[in-house]
């Protein structure tokens, strides 16, 4: 039975991760921070692991520890992160200074994995091209429009630098699924009977069910690919108002639609920004969450995920907004 440590285990993926790591036998170890909740990490069989990666130190003594218990991980996901910060530079400290902390570590005591996946995000390269409406290629130059993309981006860079580092990143579009909280609140708004947009201009989603995610990344484990790179989405595209029709459809709502003029919602998010700068926050609506609502191209290329690891998506948006929506009910949370 292999050893595989998730970073980030508590989190909306990471908790998937877990599970899948538990259905395929592995002998799966939570990397949490003593404040982390435990609340979709029930199963007996999880082996926990408190990590703080603020300094090279600390994460090594904890390397160091496990040593000496005689536990080794033949793989590593490394999937904590922020994607959401009080501070600006919380996005840098924990997105790319962890990262490269951790990194270091693990070379320093002698623990680096057999494979090191980093779950990174299309936001590390940013959207497309708004004019010709081409995918984002794994050739083009990266340019992330927010500063959660440049953490990302900043610690993809760092394991590009480094020499014979069994390394694989992939970088997921649009996550969604049970417990996650972001397009919740999209759900949660169809289901109060609205439908709002920013601009007149159609915006073209990609997406990925966190289900069929977590059994790429698996799949990827044992593979001999290393020190490539990779988007990830269901093969699919979707305009807002498709997203929009197959929410109404599932929850069974009529709405009533809104649009807001894109001037005006920029406008809005340069003056809360402004605001919260006094204090040195970050407010839900910003600037950088603005470039990401207004951009029109989310498109990407997954034919080299196809090809080198025979990934065909299980869900379809349809699909996994129906298992979705099941799940927020049945929790309560719609």
């Amino acid at each position: 039975m292999d050893n595989v440590l998730i970073t980030g285990a508590s989190g909306f993926i990471g908790s998937f991760l877990t599970e899948e790591g538990l259905k395929r036998d592995y002998r799966v170890y939570a990397g949490i921070r003593r404040s982390s909740s435990k609340e979709y990490l029930k199963d007996e069989r999880i082996r926990f692991i408190e990590m703080d990666f603020s300094s090279v130190e600390k994460i090594a003594d904890t390397l160091e520890d496990c040593k000496k218990q005689g536990i080794t991980f033949r793989y590593i996901i490394h999937n904590a992160g922020l994607t959401k910060a009080r501070k600006k530079d919380d996005y840098q400290r924990v997105n790319f200074v962890n990262t490269r902390n951790f990194i270091e570590a693990l070379i320093k005591t002698g623990t680096v994995p057999e494979k090191f996946i980093f779950v990174s995000s299309l936001a590390a390269f940013g959207p497309g091209n708004p004019e010709t409406m081409a995918p984002v290629l794994l050739s083009d130059t990266p340019n992330p429009i927010e500063l959660y993309g440049k953490s990302k981006l900043e610690a993809e860079k760092y394991l590009n630098s480094l020499e014979s580092f069994p390394w694989l990143i992939f970088r997921p579009t649009g996550v969604y699924g049970p417990r996650e909280k972001d397009y919740y609140i999209f759900f949660k708004t169809i289901n109060r009977g609205l439908e709002t947009y920013i601009g007149s201009k159609p915006q073209i989603l990609t997406f990925i069910y966190v289900r069929d995610l977590v059994r790429l990344i698996f799949d990827a484990l044992p593979s001999s690919i290393v020190r490539k790179g990779y988007f990830v989405s269901d093969g699919r595209e979707y305009d807002t108002q498709t997203f929009a029709a197959i929410t109404k459809e599932v929850l069974g709502k009529k709405t009533i639609r809104i649009t807001v003029p894109a001037g005006l919602v920029k406008q809005l998010a340069a003056g809360l920004e402004s605001l919260y700068s006094c204090w040195g926050g970050i407010p839900t609506l910003n600037r950088d969450k603005y470039n990401v609502l207004a951009s029109s191209n989310w498109r990407c290329e997954v034919e080299p995920l196809q090809r080198d690891f025979g990934f065909n998506a299980e869900y379809d948006l349809e699909k996994g907004v129906r298992e979705t929506i099941a799940w927020y009910k049945k929790e309560h949370w719609l």
